[in-house]
């Protein structure tokens, strides 16, 4: 675990801590080069809190002390994932910049990866399992996410549906029930469109999984399970950009275990499916 990168475990932990470790946590990702330079002593007295609470945190982020911590925190300073792309110019030939955009891919399913929460991921697959029906929602470019979520989960046997229109997608979680799960796609989590389906959703006592960039923020609050993307905004492009290629594999993390728990029905879901598609091919 302390291989990990520093910032994205502090990130994918942070709603599971106490509000004193969240002080220490933001305090971090505002200025992770701080640390490096800082003792624990240092940390606690900036914060005014025991140099016990800043061990523990180190403890509950997944590192065994300050100075494992730290160590971690200086290769994300070095090393930084936008350093990678964003050393792109206009002397570059388009396959030195590919190159650079794929490496930039890699270290944010990396990232993502690093922290990704087994338990989280287990009670995600569990609600889909159970539900009546499933629905996705996102706005924006995350209803496009959404709509690739719908295209697998379509093959699964399963009743899936997700909707675009941002009032159709109002409509449609009002008629949800608590024997239902809304999957809700958003890389900020502050997307009023998607906020308000969530208000709604909690209102209906929907059971409710968020995938989304941010552990703190206003959509993962909602939600009841949370799974969370790592990527960083660049000269080139934004960070919603980059995070596709995470909430698209996380969605694929889902879609196969939900298929692999199914066994034989969603063996026979598949077939029916292939079979139907093969109708279009000369």
């Amino acid at each position: 675990m302390e291989s990990m990168n520093g910032l994205a475990r502090i990130r994918g932990a942070y709603t599971t801590l106490g509000k004193k470790e969240q002080r220490i946590a933001d305090y971090i990702l505002k200025q992770p080069e701080r640390i490096i330079h800082h003792t624990i002593n240092q940390v606690a007295d900036d914060l005014d809190v025991a140099e016990s609470t800043v061990f523990r945190f180190c403890q509950r982020v997944g590192f065994k002390g300050y100075q494992a911590l730290k160590i971690a925190l200086a290769t994300d300073v070095v090393a930084p994932l936008q350093d990678i792309h964003e050393d792109i110019s206009n002397e570059d030939t388009p396959i030195e910049i590919a190159e650079k955009i794929f490496t930039s891919n890699v270290k944010t399913l990396e990232a993502t990866r690093q922290i990704l929460d087994g338990a989280f991921l287990d009670e995600a697959v569990a609600l889909l399992l159970s539900a009546r029906r499933i629905e996705f929602f996102g706005s924006g470019g995350s209803a496009v996410i959404a709509l690739d979520a719908y295209h697998k989960f379509v093959r699964s046997g399963l009743f899936v549906t997700a909707n675009l229109e941002s009032h159709m997608q109002l409509m449609s979680a009002s008629q949800l029930t608590t024997d239902d799960v809304a999957v809700l796609i958003s890389h900020s989590g502050a997307s009023k469109d998607t906020l308000d389906v969530a208000k709604v959703l909690n209102e209906r006592g929907v059971p409710t999984i968020a995938i989304t960039n941010y552990a703190k923020s206003p959509l993962s609050k909602l939600c009841d399970v949370a799974l969370y993307t790592v990527s960083q905004e660049t000269e080139f492009r934004s960070e919603a950009l980059a995070s596709r290629i995470a909430e698209l594999s996380l969605i694929d993390a889902l879609f196969t275990v939900v298929m692999m728990r199914r066994g034989e029905e969603g063996r026979e879901s598949l077939q029916k499916m292939r079979e139907a598609i093969s109708l279009r091919r000369m």
